[in-house]
């Protein structure tokens, strides 16, 4: 009787919470699956006809390939970028680690449309990028409105949530191991292939599974920085809803983005740290 007390008192705390997500988020949510299976944008009898649509439709299949063949490709990028900022964030000692993650964490800070505006001055046609490229004889590239612009945009919003699980692989690591691999004879680089990088793996598929579920929604990017075939599912979901005025299409369109994305949380819980992330526990 005690425990039961106990719990409904603990519970009582988080009542707040779950009743301000449950009106902002759940109600809404269950209002866009009611949509999608209406017939017309005033009602009418339930049907499948929007998804039976997106099936169909060789808009939409293209659209998901783009989807995911920019999701892959920022993903991919984010890597090559975050792996060697949390290697040396690893080796530094914690009081410069903390200093330095501030910088890690300043993309945070700036909205999206800023800094979709900011990469148009940065690598325009006359920006700083091919001034720079004017100044040692290159002619001016094309990085804006095209999958170079998408990728530049896309990676310096998706780098931090791929360092922090990286960083936290590499920190879990026992230092003992790269001690044991010098004295046997390995080099640094041996080192670094042989134990570091294997060692780092569930953080590396971790962030990756983390990115590309967050590049599955990207609206504002694609749309400033990308050309008519960067378009993503999140375009497309504008697309119906504001320029066509199909709501019922536009929310089939929304229920399947959530669903691939509840796929790829799904299995980001199956990675070793993953689960954590997604408690919101830390290695």
């Amino acid at each position: 009787m005690v425990s039961v007390r106990k719990f409904f008192r603990e519970a009582s705390f988080a009542a707040p919470a779950t009743l301000f997500l449950g009106l902002i988020f759940a109600v809404p949510l269950v209002g866009i699956v009611l949509m999608s299976l209406q017939k017309s944008n005033n009602g009418g009898d339930f049907t499948i006809a929007a998804y039976n649509k997106i099936v169909t439709t060789p808009l939409f299949l293209r659209v998901v390939y783009t989807t995911l063949e920019i999701s892959v490709g920022a993903t991919f990028c984010a890597l090559l970028l975050a792996y060697p900022v949390a290697y040396f964030l690893a080796t530094q000692p914690p009081r410069r680690r903390a200093l330095f993650m501030i910088f890690v964490l300043i993309p945070f800070w700036t909205s999206s449309l800023v800094k979709a505006f900011s990469f148009m001055v940065l690598l325009g046609q006359t920006g700083i990028v091919n001034q720079m490229l004017e100044l040692v004889g290159i002619p001016p590239v094309k990085l804006l409105f095209n999958r170079i612009g998408v990728f530049a945009g896309m990676s310096h919003y998706l780098v931090p949530f791929f360092v922090f699980p990286i960083l936290a692989s590499l920190q879990s690591q026992p230092p003992e191991l790269a001690r044991a691999a010098a004295i046997m004879g390995a080099g640094k680089l041996r080192i670094f292939l042989r134990v570091t990088l294997p060692l780092s793996m569930p953080g590396v598929i971790a962030g990756a599974l983390l990115v590309f579920t967050i590049s599955l929604s990207f609206y504002v990017i694609p749309a400033l920085l990308g050309g008519r075939k960067d378009m993503m599912i999140a375009n497309l979901v504008d697309f119906y809803a504001r320029e066509v005025l199909d709501w019922p299409m536009a929310s089939a369109v929304a229920v399947v983005l959530i669903g691939v994305a509840v796929a790829a949380s799904v299995a980001l819980s199956k990675v070793r740290g993953g689960g954590s992330m997604l408690e919101g526990r830390s290695h």
